[in-house]
């Protein structure tokens, strides 16, 4: 008689399904290009200004709305992925960030340039409930955490390639044509109606509520139930203050090193397409933690570590210290969203899991848009100059994230299951 074969004895990375690869590396694919996108704008900020004519504060506003209507997107997204499948809003939301990107390219005047990157930021929402629930459903149970870092940690590998683009194109192309590169992440839709298939999971729970008649049909109004409440109230504040660092790390770096530093393009591309890079290591480092003592420490002790690394780069002007010290950031600071694919979407349920995935992540994108104008002012109005606002900031929104992630729950190695667990709200 043979010996049974344990889960354990089987390679993580032979354990997932083919249709399982699929849905992940689509989700992978929506994420990275859609990092692109977006980030593509924060390396032009200065020369929009100088070309509109308009100050630094009214292009990061900009930047500030296209974070807001990022919540819109998610919130449509999640209902309809929770009510119709994940594949579609999927789809969806890569083909309009990226034809939003495009005709952006093309502004003849500012007005133009705000309306169409507000109106990226409804796909850029759109993107990540969707990809999050249909990696994270289709991923075994064993590497979800360290998956989960490698799949929220190609948002540094979208990063990097527009700081690699910008660095290398922008001599010849200019602003608007990194705007315009932004149309190709469109092709990856084709990739998803062929290839991937819907999370065996959501099947599972789509089938139970109707068998049951207990569809959930609103399910934003499920998550705010007594049942969800506290999960939703501790996600939504650790959330926010997540955003909140990262805007105060990332949003206005390159304007720093470009206004006041009086670095060239290829300069600014170097710290920032290396701390990216690391940024994707970093996660997939502290998505090993995950798995092994839990998703809380994989998120606060890289927290923790990253506000004595925050004056390193700040607190001068040497070029080495600055390159060095933000690409160690980038382990660090920029690695304490890992989790979020993976914690999110383990702390709600099959019936409202996008839905609440996409409002608690994308509603932290309000108070995170608020970064990048409020630093602007103190930076140039108040004339502090942009490192001590960044500095403050980044380390107090530090300590919130600890504070929030420590309230909420720990689950490692939870079973995501079709099982219907929630009354539908009426």
């Amino acid at each position: 008689m043979s010996a049974s074969v344990t889960p354990k004895a089987v390679p993580w990375w032979k354990e997932p399904t083919k249709d399982q690869w699929y849905a992940y590396i689509a989700a992978w694919l929506g994420w990275t290009l859609d990092a692109f996108d977006f980030t593509i704008f924060l390396l032009i900020m200065l020369p929009i200004s100088q070309e509109f004519g308009v100050p630094i504060t009214a292009v990061a506003i900009v930047f500030t709305l296209t974070l807001w209507m990022r919540l819109v997107g998610a919130t449509a997204a999640g209902w309809m992925g929770d009510r119709l499948g994940r594949r579609a809003p999927l789809m969806i939301s890569i083909l309009w960030y990226s034809i939003c990107n495009f005709i952006a390219g093309f502004s003849p005047t500012f007005t133009f340039l705000l309306i169409f990157r507000t109106l990226l930021g409804i796909g850029m929402g759109a993107e990540w409930p969707a990809g999050a629930a249909l990696a994270m459903e289709s991923w075994p149970t064993r590497s979800r955490g360290f998956m989960s870092g490698i799949l929220q940690g190609s948002w540094g590998l979208g990063f990097a390639l527009s700081a690699l683009v910008y660095g290398t194109l922008y001599d010849s192309l200019g602003w608007r044509g990194m705007l315009w590169i932004g149309i190709l992440p469109a092709l990856v839709v084709v990739y998803i109606r062929f290839f991937v298939k819907e999370p065996q999971v959501w099947v599972e729970n789509k089938r139970q509520q109707a068998e049951k008649k207990a569809e959930v049909k609103l399910p934003l109004f499920v998550i705010f139930k007594r049942q969800h409440l506290y999960n939703t109230l501790t996600g939504c504040a650790w959330m926010a203050s997540a955003f909140c660092v990262y805007y105060s790390i990332w949003a206005l770096f390159s304007t720093y090193l470009q206004k006041e530093l009086q670095w060239t393009p290829a300069m600014v591309a170097v710290p920032l397409f290396w701390a990216n890079i690391v940024v994707f290591a970093g996660n997939g480092i502290w998505g090993v933690v995950a798995d092994r003592w839990g998703r809380r420490p994989a998120i606060y002790v890289p927290a923790l570590i990253a506000i004595v690394i925050t004056p390193l780069y700040l607190w001068t002007k040497d070029p080495t210290l600055v390159i060095g010290g933000f690409i160690l950031q980038g382990v660090f600071g920029g690695a304490i969203y890992g989790q979020n694919p993976s914690y999110l979407s383990e702390r709600f349920p099959t019936e409202v899991r996008a839905t609440a995935s996409g409002f608690v992540y994308h509603q932290g994108a309000i108070f995170g848009g608020f970064i990048a104008p409020v630093l602007s002012y103190f930076a140039v109005e108040r004339g502090m100059g942009f490192a001590v606002p960044m500095m403050v900031s980044t380390t107090i929104f530090l300590v919130l994230v600890v504070v929030f992630v420590v309230m909420g729950p720990e689950t490692k190695g939870k079973e995501l299951t079709g099982d219907l667990l929630t009354v539908p709200a009426e």
